[in-house]
């Protein structure tokens, strides 16, 4: 499932990761041959805005819909 990606939220989200740490880690699946996001679309798109290059997730068992 695709999902929007709101620039304000991100900008919000980089603003609390600056200020808090990163609180929740992004989930992951692993398909095969790599890693997909399941959960923390704003959550990464912050991340890489700030110039991570790492974080934080969970790999999770989860099907595709």
């Amino acid at each position: 499932r695709r999902k929007t990606l709101h620039p304000e939220t991100v900008r919000h989200l980089a603003e609390d990761i600056l200020e808090n740490g990163m609180k929740t880690p992004i989930q992951v699946r692993h398909d095969g041959k790599r890693h997909v996001l399941v959960e923390g679309l704003h959550r990464l798109e912050a991340a890489k805005w700030l110039g991570e290059t790492t974080i934080d997730a969970y790999l999770v068992q989860a099907k595709r819909h």
